[in-house]
């Protein structure tokens, strides 16, 4: 199954890399590879997580305060958003309708 991020979520990946290097060096490549590590399990089994609000289901990664929000779509599977688990929990919900 393909797995794609919307512009907008690869944008909150990218942003939370900077942030994560700003804390100390190295830092963002370690959220990098583990939001990479991510990905590649959800591709290999999407229906394994949690749903967060039907039909989004959530992955939460595991050293950072963050998880992946997504939807699987017929033969793809959407990362909507790269979220922060504790700040505005649900401002990605408006990217459910366009999927």
């Amino acid at each position: 199954m393909q797995l794609i991020f919307l512009t907008l979520a690869r944008d909150e990946l990218a942003e939370a890399k900077r942030f994560y290097n700003r804390q100390q060096q190295g830092l963002g490549e370690s959220f990098k590879r583990e939001a990479e590590a991510a990905a590649k399990l959800i591709q290999e089994r999407p229906l394994a997580w949690q749903i967060e609000i039907e039909p989004v289901r959530r992955f939460i990664l595991d050293r950072f305060p963050c998880k992946m929000l997504y939807i699987i779509r017929a033969e793809r599977i959407v990362v909507i958003a790269v979220a922060h688990q504790h700040r505005r929990p649900d401002y990605w919900v408006d990217r459910i309708q366009n999927q």
